[in-house]
């Protein structure tokens, strides 16, 4: 049998004589908490799917977005609302409200949403083109459904990445804040708890969490897409005008073109940018392997300073300017080199 040890000395705890104090550091995290958590939303996707065997499977998605003004307008990430029938959009205050959407870039994975609810508090946007590598920044969402979460950490890199759909995203944001599956949409924020980014991807090396290596759309771009969907009702993309086929050295040799990279072009859109500068498309059809091709188009190797080796290399340029710009585009007629002076076209491909 066994008894339980007693003792006759009391029990003296030390306690705070005054509210806990916060070191300025402290203090900074928590008023950007304040200023913005309220204007950082819940974003639930609910769409319908078939299986199999034809029946109704419903699938339901998370994410977060942040309120852009007091008219309801919400942003977000494309993927978070890709092939929904229904939005629901949660406030702070844990009001629900169902969304719409106003448009959508898919390549830049950007989403446009606008609901009816009163008393909004919209984010203050800042500047993303002089972002420094080092400086402190906070992330705001709801990683795994855990709503008003905050992270913090540095921006570790100003970096080219691609996007969801394989586009490439240019100045992306690298941060080491903790960013997780439900954290797409949400704000990235400066130390002044101004929006410069919106967090998109991780690296998680498969492990679907974060590893120290998050990813952010800076805010300058989106603010382009805003600008024209609230203008055109859509996204407008500049184009060459025309159908093109990456090529290596030895390809090149064989065709009779000098042996560097660059961008064969394969078919020029009647009445586009390329046609309009007198570019030439291929004239003989051919088989790189079991590819059709055409030979005999003129190979596209820089546009403008920036030289031309695949179609990433043009998607770069393109991300740079506007349907109406004009760049110079130096290429290969044969042996012989060439320069054109083109104006861009609109275009809805990607990449050209």
């Amino acid at each position: 049998m066994f008894r339980a040890a007693t003792s006759n000395s009391a029990l003296s705890l030390t306690e705070a004589q005054a509210a806990p104090s916060f070191d300025s550091e402290e203090q900074n995290n928590i008023a950007v908490y304040k200023r913005v958590s309220p204007s950082v939303v819940n974003i639930t996707s609910k769409a319908v799917k078939f299986n199999f065997f034809y029946g109704q499977v419903p699938e339901e998605g998370q994410g977060s977005g942040f309120i852009l003004d007091k008219a309801g307008h919400v942003l977000t990430n494309f993927h978070v609302i890709a092939d929904a029938n229904r939005i629901v959009v949660k406030l702070s205050n844990k009001h629900d409200y169902t969304a719409t959407i106003v448009g959508s870039d898919r390549v830049h994975d950007l989403a446009l949403l606008q609901i009816n609810a009163p008393n909004l508090e919209p984010v203050t946007l800042s500047n993303s083109s002089d972002l420094v590598v080092g400086q402190k920044v906070y992330a705001i969402g709801n990683p795994f459904g855990l709503n008003g979460t905050m992270t913090r950490g540095i921006i570790s890199s100003i970096r080219s990445i691609h996007g969801p759909e394989g586009a490439p995203i240019e100045d992306a944001i690298q941060t080491d804040a903790a960013i997780n599956p439900g954290n797409s949409g949400g704000p990235l924020l400066n130390s002044r708890g101004e929006v410069i980014g919106i967090n998109t991807l991780i690296a998680s090396n498969g492990a679907d969490q974060s590893s120290g290596i998050g990813f952010a759309i800076p805010i300058n771009t989106a603010k382009a897409v805003l600008d024209d969907l609230t203008r055109y009702g859509r996204v407008r993309r500049p184009s060459l005008g025309i159908v093109s086929l990456a090529i290596g050295p030895d390809i090149a040799d064989q065709m009779g073109l000098p042996d560097v990279s660059g961008v064969l072009v394969q078919k020029v859109v009647p009445g586009g940018a390329a046609e309009r500068a007198g570019l030439h498309g291929g004239n003989q059809q051919a088989y790189l392997g079991n590819q059709p091709i055409m030979m005999g188009g003129d190979l596209i190797v820089a546009i403008d300073d920036h030289e031309v080796q695949d179609t990433s290399d043009i998607a770069t340029v393109m991300e740079r300017h506007q349907p109406g710009d004009q760049i110079t585009v130096t290429f290969y007629r044969g042996r012989k080199k060439m320069t054109a002076r083109l104006t861009l076209s609109e275009g809805r491909e990607v990449v050209t």
